[in-house]
């Protein structure tokens, strides 16, 4: 079997991680048109587009916000695009100073699409700065200290702040208030990452039937990034150990030796699974007793492993602990204990 220890170089993580190269850029759509998916957001983004572009305006500012791996910053590059403007991406955690911000709004040519991602992650003191950049396209400046400190406010050009999290509860009040846009990304269905497997397959030069690429999609949990990771993966065990073609059968045991099973899980989602049932009778237990059992950190319990498990219904949170559903035993092929039902219930 191909080992996957470290939880950041997980082969079904749906974050950036340090083996995704720079081939993921390129496999990035640049129009609405070539976007798979996501037909709300893009029907929405399509019309807000055409209305600004016809009222030669900038368009509103917009915050994308869904689980990670689902082309938030795509989208960013795609409304600059369409726009006819330029690209500007940073981050939260990126800007420390006020003076970070202030230099890189200043440096904005007029339109610009200005890209902040994790922007729940920004200080409140960065907050007040982007506040007036925002709704006056200005800039309010201190200029020395104590009685002889004087404001001095400084025009910046309209630009558009394109904002992206995944936790869209930690954003402040006052900073979602003054996005005009507020669009959420959904997981995508196996027929859609299909879609994307296959165009992705033709970009990166693989011959790729559609059963493999719904194959590949259908253990991709509902995420692009994962999908074309996986499909790296396959071609690789495919161009030794097989033709090179990706085909259904080729799919299935490239991703059984990656022990990646029909759902999407991994070695460590069945292995917490499985230590909740047999060591705590399928629960509840709590997330420190959890993360102490699994040899991980609380919080990466909670924002890397049971996201998924959740989504899919296999564990359930509960004010007494993480619960194991019937579904999971049957998943695993492990009967369930009489009272399993009420404990999925608690």
């Amino acid at each position: 079997m191909i080992e996957e220890t470290d939880y950041e170089n997980r082969i079904v993580s749906p974050e950036y991680t340090e083996n995704d190269t720079e081939t993921d850029v390129s496999l990035r759509p640049k129009t609405l048109s070539e976007y798979v998916g996501q037909t709300k957001v893009k029907d929405a983004l399509s019309i807000y587009i055409r209305a600004a572009k016809q009222r030669k305006e900038s368009l509103d500012h917009c915050l994308l916000y869904g689980p990670p791996g689902l082309g938030k910053t795509t989208l960013a590059g795609i409304i600059a695009k369409e726009m006819g403007t330029n690209l500007r991406v940073t981050s939260g955690p990126a800007i420390e100073k006020q003076g970070d911000l202030l230099a890189i709004l200043t440096s904005l040519n007029e339109g610009d699409v200005l890209f902040i991602d994790e922007i729940h992650r920004l200080s409140r003191n960065i907050e007040e700065v982007l506040y007036p950049a925002m709704e006056d396209f200005s800039l309010d400046i201190i200029l020395g200290k104590g009685p002889s400190a004087r404001s001095i406010r400084l025009d910046v050009p309209h630009f558009t702040l394109v904002g992206a999290t995944t936790r869209s509860g930690q954003l402040t009040a006052p900073l979602r208030d003054r996005f005009g846009v507020l669009l959420r990304l959904e997981l995508y269905t196996p027929e859609q990452l299909g879609q994307i497997v296959m165009r992705s397959s033709k970009i990166m030069g693989i011959e790729t039937d559609l059963e493999g690429a719904l194959e590949i999609a259908s253990r991709s949990r509902g995420t692009p990034r994962i999908a074309n990771r996986l499909l790296r993966r396959v071609r690789d065990i495919a161009q030794v150990d097989f033709d090179g073609r990706i085909t259904e059968a080729v799919a299935r045991e490239a991703l059984k030796r990656f022990e990646i099973d029909e759902l999407g899980l991994d070695d460590f989602d069945r292995k917490m699974l499985s230590i909740i049932i047999k060591n705590y009778g399928g629960g509840p237990v709590g997330v420190e007793t959890l993360a102490a059992a699994l040899g991980e950190e609380a919080v990466t319990i909670e924002d890397v492993y049971e996201p998924y498990l959740i989504q899919i219904g296999f564990i359930n949170r509960t004010p007494r602990g993480r619960c194991v559903t019937a579904l999971a035993y049957e998943h695993l092929g492990i009967i369930p204990p009489n009272n399993s039902l009420q404990q999925t219930l608690i």
